[in-house]
């Protein structure tokens, strides 16, 4: 098989509707639009949403809260899954990214307890709950602030 004899199946395809092209073509003088009115002109026709006058339904709603614009996003991971590094490794966000723990750190990373850690790691440069911290000093690690 090749490129040069690629083609559709057989009644896949059909010639385009050429409008307004006579009366013998069936969509000849209005061209399927009727006679007069709004969607008979060009360029005629209504907005995506309006209703004809009536309250448009996105106005009906009611309307609550607001979104922050100044959120931070935080990325949040377990301390059980910090179990895959080995036995003294420094946990930074770089280490996280690189061996795909995590997607990407947004506004920062943070270690949240849930979960048991059984080596000693040193983690650096992330943002560590109270339970978390408590469970990685007890393993024999520690936790550095930055």
């Amino acid at each position: 098989m090749n490129l040069s004899e690629l083609h559709p199946a057989p009644g896949s395809r059909q010639p385009a509707t050429r409008k307004g092209r006579g009366i013998g073509s069936g969509l000849g003088k209005t061209a399927g639009r009727g006679h007069k009115g709004q969607k008979a002109r060009s360029g005629g026709g209504v907005r995506p949403g309006f209703e004809g006058g009536q309250m448009p339904l996105q106005r009906r709603t009611p309307k609550r809260g607001f979104t922050n614009i100044f959120k931070k996003e935080i990325v949040a991971i377990n301390v059980e899954v910090l179990n895959r590094f080995a036995e003294g490794t420094v946990v930074t966000p770089q280490l996280l990214l690189e061996t795909k723990v995590v997607k990407g750190t947004n506004d920062g990373i943070k270690i949240l307890g849930n979960g048991n850690l059984e080596k000693a790691l040193t983690v650096s440069g992330l943002a560590v709950s109270k339970s978390a911290a408590e469970k990685i000093t007890a393993a024999g690690g520690k936790v550095e602030v930055i």
